[in-house]
């Protein structure tokens, strides 16, 4: 018996062995496979020096950012991710900002764009790219146009929610622009059916047809755009989840057009209270807490904040379901104050219509003229506000940002 217990101890003991030498040899046994590091605020040198460590294929790229010059502001690696043999890792490297000479001015006008239709149509008798004599329908032609000219010129799109929570971020040296739908036209985004897998197929043709394109051919203008819908959202019931749920999954936004386009200056409070609580209980029922609580004003109406009916759009109830619009967009003529100015009104904003007018009544051309002497224009850090020093009295900093002068 006491031999047997012995050699079982024995047996044990081998067993402990085993594992230990094991775990030894597992510990000291060079890994095939490293974990990428955080070269954040590290030097061009110290990343060559780890990318020939780790036979990595490195390529700089030098961009103007807020970031302490000739240090590196991003990576296309994550950190914590493991890389192996020859793989590229790409950094980039700051070149500093000379605010005076890019004109940093982020208490600049900020450009908020009124679309509603998009055609696609190329045979139209109405001025440019105008459908329509008042120029509220547009053709994909002079859409695309639209955007090309908006990149060229220097602007870069943000949703319009982050613009009235003042969050701006923009590339040093570039200007936000925020686009806008009305109506929720089938235009806007039209499905053609349903792919393998059951998801929308979207027309090319349409809005987000053409947006997804942008996309594609341009990922730095951040391509996004807030749709304000009403009772018949986009007019194709039978995709009605689909399409919605879609839309903010790909980053894009809802918003509230009120539920039968209603004048507000024609109807009564309690009228006014249904028309917005009814669409937002129906925005409730497909994207619920996916949607934001922002106003586009049919008509534009009211035409001022003293109207009665002008707290019920931002506060009420209907149906038992209580609602607060933290936003309202006017139809507009020009664009509207930097979430950062002392004339900032989140509750009553200005707005563009995108159209065409041989440069007169306030159309797109006339519109970027004006604003190449007031635009807004980025310092690349959306923690801070950076402006000319003669301008910082005029900074309402309800965000509680950084400041900084020039």
């Amino acid at each position: 018996m006491k031999r047997k217990l012995r050699i079982d101890r024995i047996i044990i003991a081998i067993i402990v062995l085993i594992l230990i030498v094991g775990a030894v040899i597992y510990l000291l046994k060079p890994k095939d496979n490293t974990l990428m590091i955080d070269l954040t605020n590290k030097t061009v040198a110290e990343a060559e020096a780890f990318a020939k460590e780790n036979n990595l294929n490195l390529v700089v790229e030098e961009q103007v950012n807020s970031f302490e010059k000739d240090k590196i502001f991003d990576q296309s690696i994550e950190v914590d991710q493991e890389i192996n043999k020859d793989d590229t890792l790409t950094i980039y490297v700051s070149l500093g900002i000379n605010y005076e000479e890019l004109k940093v001015n982020e208490l600049g006008d900020v450009p908020i764009m009124m679309y509603h239709g998009i055609h696609n149509i190329t045979d139209n008798e109405y001025t440019g790219g105008n459908v329509d004599k008042d120029g509220y329908q547009r053709t994909k032609e002079a859409f695309i146009k639209d955007l090309e000219f908006y990149y060229n010129s220097g602007y870069r799109m943000i949703r319009l929610e982050d613009y009235i929570n003042g969050v701006i971020d923009v590339e040093a040296g570039y200007s936000p622009i925020i686009l806008t739908f009305d109506d929720g036209l089938e235009n806007n985004i039209k499905v053609t059916g349903l792919d393998e897998n059951g998801e929308i197929i979207i027309d090319p043709n349409s809005a987000v047809g053409v947006l997804e394109q942008f996309k594609q051919k341009y990922p730095d203008f951040n391509v996004t755009a807030t749709f304000f819908v009403n009772g018949g959202l986009f007019q194709q019931s039978e995709y009605n989840e689909k399409i919605l749920n879609w839309l903010v999954d790909h980053g894009y936004d809802i918003g509230n057009h009120s539920y039968s386009h209603a004048d507000f200056t024609t109807i009564s409070k309690e009228k006014s209270a249904q028309e917005i609580g009814s669409l937002y209980n129906l925005l409730d029922k497909y994207i619920p807490g996916k949607y934001v609580n922002i106003v586009a004003l049919p008509f534009g109406s009211p035409y001022n904040k003293d109207h009665e009916n002008f707290p019920v759009i931002l506060n009420g109830s209907y149906n038992g379901n209580e609602y607060t619009t933290e936003a309202a967009l006017r139809v507009g003529w020009e664009a509207e104050s930097s979430p950062f100015s002392s004339s900032f009104d989140k509750t009553f904003l200005k707005r563009i219509r995108a159209y065409d007018n041989n440069g007169v009544e306030f159309d797109i051309e006339m519109n970027f003229d004006i604003l190449e002497n007031n635009r807004y224009i980025s310092d690349g850090d959306k923690n801070t506000i950076t402006v000319p020093k003669d301008l910082e009295d005029d900074i309402n900093n309800i965000y509680d940002l950084d400041i900084k002068t020039y």
